[in-house]
């Protein structure tokens, strides 16, 4: 399934069971075909059956270019990945190319678990990719990871609801998204959008601090949210939630439930990639008729956020030159613009991106055509909110939770940025 982090946060997994690690051991290996072509086993998730026939023919394509290579495809259940590849890696069986994000990849880029592409991928090849891009897939100054696709965020409106309450369009920052949650909720009652304060799922609130102009991380890697404007976005929150403003199961629900929410009509706004937009259409029609799009929410900085699918390749790979070739044919200019119109997200390379598809669209156009070229246009302005950390969680962790008792009236708002700092410090 297309969901970035929002684009979305993988559900950590990170006890490594003896009978899983006996399960992949098996499963994976040194891989050579009985003709003695090398095999590279390939990673992706969730990506069948929707996108089978696509990565049979970009496969087909890839080994016919390449006589001495074949690729042995393995999508793996989203909420599985993690515990797979932890295991894979731990037992030093893992497969040779793998579709992660940079917020979960880097966690085990810090235990040194990627190939460092730096002396892999050249500097001509390398620049073919958008550079704030790449850069989210390096730690410490060194490259452990390709770009693959994009998505960035739309705010999904109801017109229906908007129009009950009186307004006119929708909030383009967070000060009149708090405005129009008052509105919405004196003239119908309803909620204006749901975001979750659950430590392991999507980083969009710890994004939001970013987009109003909060430092998370010093230069020595250091809390730096301990500050005027820290304190101002925690306070942010905080307001909503006891104002009535947010539901109580923000705190329990991680970001599936927003769209729930939405498809339901119980909120005016949905904050998501436009591949939602199929998925309301299929399951209520009548809200995705009353949908309107707008560019996302953000703060006073006017930053975006991206959300980035890249693609890594374990250290211990047994053929580092083939993986990285089919690694780099999978993420070139044709495949990626290819991909882009098959599963509507973005490209992550510069000529890709150039493409008219981005850019065009019909006088008659659908919701859907339209998103692709907000999104696009997002892209200018769109960067990796929240730092590349191999503990990442943890500084998610320190804030949602401390944010969470400052909501809850059991800290106030000076102490609960005191605490998750300390906490994230002292980690």
């Amino acid at each position: 399934m297309i969901q970035l982090r929002k684009f979305k946060q993988l559900v950590a997994f990170l006890l490594l069971g003896l009978l899983t690690s006996w399960i992949v051991s098996c499963s994976t290996g040194t891989k050579q075909t009985t003709s003695g072509a090398a095999t590279v086993e390939f990673w992706t998730m969730q990506l069948q059956p929707q996108f089978t026939d696509y990565f049979k023919n970009l496969i087909a394509n890839f080994e016919s270019q390449n006589s001495g290579i074949k690729v042995n495809w393995v999508d793996i259940p989203w909420a599985a990945m993690e515990n797979k590849i932890l295991t894979a890696v731990s037992a030093k069986t893992p497969p040779d190319v793998v579709n992660l994000n940079p917020s979960f990849a880097s966690q085990l880029a810090g235990r040194n678990a990627w190939l460092d592409l730096d002396g892999k991928v050249s500097n001509d090849v390398r620049s073919s990719y958008l550079p704030n891009i790449w850069k989210a897939s390096t730690l410490n100054g060194k490259s452990f990871g390709i770009p693959w696709y994009l998505t960035t965020r739309l705010t999904i409106y109801n017109t229906d609801l908007l129009k009950q309450a009186g307004i006119n369009k929708p909030p383009v920052t967070y000060a009149e998204l708090a405005q129009a949650a008052q509105q919405i909720k004196d003239k119908t009652g309803k909620y204006a959008f749901f975001v979750t304060f659950v430590p392991q799922d999507s980083g969009e609130v710890l994004e939001s601090f970013v987009q109003m102009g909060v430092t998370l991380i010093d230069a020595e890697g250091k809390a730096a949210f301990n500050s005027a404007p820290g304190k101002a976005a925690f306070q942010y929150w905080v307001d909503l939630y006891k104002k009535g403003l947010l539901p109580k199961e923000a705190l329990t629900q991680g970001h599936r439930h927003a769209i729930d929410l939405y498809q339901s009509g119980e909120t005016a706004f949905l904050a998501s990639g436009p591949e939602f937009l199929k998925t309301i259409a299929n399951n209520a029609p009548k809200i995705a008729q009353a949908s309107g799009i707008a560019p996302q929410v953000t703060g006073d900085t006017g930053k975006k956020n991206v959300a980035v699918m890249n693609i890594v390749i374990p250290r211990d790979t047994k053929q580092p030159d083939s993986a990285v070739k089919f690694a780099l044919f999978l993420t070139n200019d044709e495949n990626q613009l290819s991909f882009a119109k098959v599963a509507d997200v973005l490209p992550s390379t510069v000529k890709a991106l150039s493409n008219s598809y981005f850019k065009d669209v019909p006088a008659n156009a659908s919701t859907l055509e339209k998103a692709r070229v907000i999104t696009a246009k997002e892209l200018q302005q769109a960067e990796i909110l929240t730092p590349t950390l191999k503990d990442f969680n943890k500084l998610q962790k320190a804030v949602y939770e401390n944010l969470q008792a400052a909501m809850l009236g059991q800290k106030t708002v000076d102490k609960a940025v005191e605490d998750a700092a300390q906490q994230w410090d002292q980690r």
